[in-house]
């Protein structure tokens, strides 16, 4: 894998390369075919000035980024992976988080495809093609979703970062099945405006990396805040691993990892106990009238949909028409309800610094299983049920999580999910730049 953020800057400041090289490395790797429907559209002459005009000493110096599709960037339509919205009106500028990108030095190569208007974490897209995951050069295997071509992305070396969205895990799900970092960050703390919204109530506004160290930089820089990671050990902390759920179905693989994974952090020091969290089996009936994104999504789609509904993916579609149903005291029920469920979760995670769980209970399945075809439609809606269900816990709690690969060579790609309530992020990038430093060991 090609060195990350932090490395390349260093090495452009010891004048051991320059931001216009490093932007020819990136750009010949999005043209290669491992980047294949990675991008909807590709801005390589303006990465190329930007990446000439940059400073060494700026926090991104010229080196490489990629957008979702579902960002505003000034002078283009905001497609958001549909062919409904080709031809929409130009934004009239950038989303404020691409904007402090390219404030911060930042060189941006092109939107990612993504899965039609974010709404599934599997990251098929039947009408821009589907990017392949970058872990499997002999199986096309899905990419995850929604931000589908920011993590394939960022795992073929194209870009440094990877900017996304995640509403009920499109961020660390991607990561997880290509084996890169992804930073789902507490909601509030960096601007959703510019982004096209799937539930206005859960999206989050994150990136996904190569390293810990470089989703603090992104994060530090969508956030315009510092992050106060201190270098305790991982002993200082207290974790703790959830059986309840985050089990259920899981493969194999994916436990095996996980296991070793906790005998690493265990050799290395740290506590870990194994908790019930019974307030989990709440979320199915708070959510039984639909959940946050189908209602939300919906009141933002229903006159596009009354449209051009023909034009939409089936399976999209077919979820969004769902939130036609919820009833505006039903609304208002969920709502309450998940005050009352955050308020009770925080309770019980009070007494730890970190919680550890499988990012999704799977290693990427074959594109072609879940390619469109309402034949396949079954296993589609079965595989993305299952690769949502952890980490949408955490948008709902309203809180922080990141997704570390724990997998070692030969293995297909697997997620460490470390998560805690709403604005934990510090504590947590802390406790997972301890145990990234320790994973790595263990290739």
């Amino acid at each position: 894998m090609r060195p990350d953020l932090h490395a390349t800057r260093l090495a452009l400041l010891a004048g051991a390369s320059d931001a216009r090289t490093e932007m020819e490395h990136s750009i010949a790797q999005a043209q290669s075919p491992g980047c294949r429907h990675v991008f909807t559209r590709t801005l390589f002459d303006e990465a190329r000035h930007a990446a000439a005009s940059a400073s060494p000493q700026q926090r991104l110096a010229g080196l490489a980024f990629s957008v979702k599709d579902l960002f505003d960037l000034a002078g283009q339509p905001t497609p958001a992976g549909s062919i409904v919205l080709s031809h929409a009106v130009a934004a009239k500028a950038d989303a404020p988080a691409v904007a402090r990108l390219r404030a911060a030095g930042g060189a941006l190569v092109g939107r990612t495809n993504m899965t039609e208007f974010a709404f599934s974490g599997v990251g098929i897209n039947p009408h821009h093609g589907t990017p392949a995951n970058a872990s499997d050069a002999a199986t096309p295997r899905i990419p995850g979703g929604s931000s589908s071509g920011a993590a394939v992305s960022v795992a073929s070396g194209a870009v440094f970062i990877g900017l996304g969205s995640d509403t009920g895990g499109s961020i660390r799900i991607p990561a997880a099945l290509n084996g890169i970092v992804g930073f789902k960050n507490t909601a509030r703390l960096v601007p959703a405006d510019g982004a096209l919204p799937l539930s206005t109530t859960l999206d989050t506004v994150c990136a996904m990396t190569r390293s810990v160290r470089d989703a603090i930089t992104a994060h530090e820089i969508l956030a315009a805040r510092r992050v106060t990671a201190g270098a305790a050990p991982l002993s200082a902390y207290r974790l703790a691993v959830v059986k309840d759920l985050f089990f259920d179905e899981i493969e194999p693989a994916v436990a095996s990892a996980f296991e070793r994974t906790l005998r690493t952090l265990r050799a290395a020091g740290a506590r870990i106990d194994e908790i019930a969290l019974p307030e989990l089996a709440d979320l199915r009936s708070i959510n039984a009238t639909g959940g946050f994104s189908a209602a939300e999504a919906y009141a933002w789609h229903r006159l596009l949909l009354e449209r051009s509904g023909a034009g939409y993916d089936p399976r999209v579609a077919q979820r969004i028409l769902k939130g036609a149903t919820m009833k505006a005291h039903e609304y208002i029920d969920l709502v309450h309800a998940r005050r009352d469920w955050i308020a009770r979760m925080e309770r019980a995670l009070a007494p730890f610094d970190a919680l550890l769980s499988p990012t999704v209970p799977i290693t990427a399945p074959a594109i072609a299983s879940v390619a469109p075809g309402e034949e396949r439609d079954e296993a589609f809606f079965r595989i993305n049920a299952l690769l949502l269900r952890n980490p949408s816990v955490v948008n709902m709690l309203d809180g922080c999580a990141i997704s570390l690969p724990c997998h070692v060579e030969g293995e297909l790609p697997v997620g460490l999910m470390l998560w805690h309530g709403a604005l934990h992020d510090d504590a947590l990038l802390a406790i997972a730049l301890q145990t990234e430093r320790e994973l790595q060991q263990q290739h």
